[in-house]
Formats: structure tokens, sequence, C-alpha cells
């Protein structure tokens, strides 16, 4: 009797519940795929985006949800990418490498023109330092391994000096913001918008740029398993981040004024940034994507990544082909 009413209660009871929770995992992944989730930092265009409203104007008839969520720099929001708590993103030049060779499975969507004016390593308005050669055996602070740690990489090798023989103190922007001021590091390696604002607010000077020496290209990046699986997703991303990047291009004053709320700066300092920047929407090209790989090399060389990686495999084709990194 004890067991055909065991058996009974695994019928009518756990076999049921067992339904349901497929039920619930399956509606679970459907919802989330109704869902885009962007990471995003505090400047650049998909701050626009989100300012204007007009992404989730175009999904809507989709049905798909737009989810900001942001991001102190590069390396963090692709960590949130590789864990899962984003779709998509936008970083510069370096932290799709670091990404990549701890194991990220990214995508790269599309890139605007270089801006290599909209990042430097700047010094305090009162400094000895004159020169780029004058860094070694100081303190310069970064966020490590984001786009001005190859710039750093690029400026110091042009003046001679090793990697080796400065101090890097990495720290995020507002960290290190707080760090020049005190006087704890003699030199900061940043990008905009926090340049512009290290400039008008401490009279920071800029000791060098990326002119001549770095791209500075701005990606946009999401998640392999989404890319494949919201292919339409992506490509209005793609269209509307295209649409607003021309508007900022054609009106900076304007595009500084609606960064303004989002950002907390003031309007004379982000038309300073504003001025700065690469402005047109464009798919990744080979020849991006060969600048992307003497990067990745170069970071391979001085060891701050643990292994060879071939940029070509965080692209939806280069995953099918099997390549391999080649040196």
């Amino acid at each position: 009797m004890r067991n055909s009413l065991a058996v009974m209660f695994h019928s009518t009871i756990v076999a049921p519940v067992l339904v349901l929770m497929a039920l619930a995992q399956f509606a679970s992944a459907q919802s989330a795929d109704n869902v885009l989730r962007i990471g995003y930092q505090k400047y650049g265009t998909l701050v626009l985006l989100k300012a204007r409203g007009s992404l989730e104007k175009r999904l809507a008839p989709l049905h798909v949800e737009v989810k900001w969520t942001e991001f102190p720099a590069g390396p963090q929001l692709l960590e949130g990418l590789n864990v899962g708590s984003i779709d998509f993103g936008t970083v510069g030049e370096a932290p799709p490498i670091f990404a990549q060779a701890a194991g990220a499975d990214l995508v790269y969507v599309a890139n605007e023109p270089p801006a290599s004016a909209a990042e430097a390593i700047v010094v305090p308005k009162d400094s000895p330092i004159k020169t780029v050669a004058e860094l070694k055996g100081k303190k310069v602070a970064l966020n490590k391994g984001s786009n001005v740690h190859f710039l750093l990489v690029k400026l110091l090798e042009k003046a001679g000096v090793r990697y080796t023989d400065i101090d890097t103190i990495f720290l995020t922007p507002a960290d290190a913001r707080a760090a020049f001021e005190r006087g704890s590091v003699d030199a900061w390696a940043i990008w905009e918008p926090f340049l512009a604002a290290a400039q008008r607010q401490t009279g920071a000077r800029i000791l060098a740029d990326g002119n001549g020496v770095v791209s500075n290209h701005q990606f946009f990046l999401a998640s392999r398993s989404y890319a494949t699986k919201r292919a339409d997703v992506v490509a209005i991303v793609t269209e509307e981040l295209a649409s607003v990047d021309q508007w900022a291009k054609t009106n900076p004053k304007e595009a500084a004024a609606a960064l303004q709320p989002q950002i907390g700066l003031d309007q004379a300092t982000l038309e300073l940034a504003v001025s700065r920047g690469g402005y047109g929407v464009m798919p990744v090209s080979d020849t991006v994507l060969a600048e992307q790989q003497r990067i990745a090399d170069a970071f391979y060389d001085l060891k701050l990544i643990p292994k060879h990686i071939n940029v070509r495999d965080a692209t939806l084709q280069g995953a099918s082909t099997g390549t391999q990194a080649k040196r």
C-alpha cells in the first residue's frame, strides 16, 4: 500500500513540478532574448543614444526591452559582458584584447574612426616633468587594460624608456584623479571626458597625447551568444549608433549639451571633449583588426597578457574558420 501511495505521489506531484520547472527555464530563456542589456561608460555615443531614447522606440515593435548599466571603465564593462550581466557595450582598443586573452567570448561589432587626441598623459600644472623620457622612475596612474595602457606603452617606446622603468599604479579614473590631485602619482594616463575635466578643473598639462602614436578607436562589442541569437537587434543598435554619431559630428555644441545632464560636467569641458572625438560608426575592417593584432602582440611581448591571441577569433567569421594566432 505504501509503495503504491509513493508511486502515486511521485506521478501526481513530482512529475508536474519537474514540468513546471522546465517550462520556467524555457520562459526565462525566451525572456532573456527579449531584453538587451547595454553596458556604457560615462561618456560617448552610447550615452547620447541613451539620452535620445530612439533605440527603445526602434526595438518596441520587436518587444525587446533595453536595460542600461554604467561601468567605470572598459575592462570592468567587458568583465560584465564575460560573466553574462550585459550583452552589448563600448570600450577602447585595449580592453577587448585583455578580455579575449582571459577567455571572454566576445565579438567586434563596429568601431568609430581614430580619436588620437582623446587620450593623453597629463602631469600637474607645476610639475617639473616636460617630456615622456622624464617619466623614467616615476609613478604613472592608469586603469589597467584600458585604451591608455597601449598609449603609455607606445609613448614610452618612442621616448626610449622601457615599460619596466616606470612605476605603473593601476587605478580607476575616479581614484586616479584623487591620487593625481594629492600628488601621490607623477603623471596620469587618461581619456575623455576625464582628460578635459582634469585640464579645466586642475590645470593639468598634457605631456603627450596619441597624435601620431596610436589610433584610439572606440569599439562596440557584443557577447557571441547574443550576437548570434539576436543579430536583428544588434543590427538595429548599430544603425541607431551611426545615426546619433552623425548628429554629434555635425552638432557638437548640441551633443555637449545632451551629455551634460548625463555626465554632470559643464558645457565648456564637454565641448572640449567632444571636439577630440572620432565620429562615424562603421563595420570593423581588416585594417582595424590588423591594428588590434599589433596591440595584442605588443601586450604579449610585455607579458601583460598570458597568451598569444588571434584578434580575428573575436569576430563571428573568425570563430568559424578555426584560425590560429600567428607571429
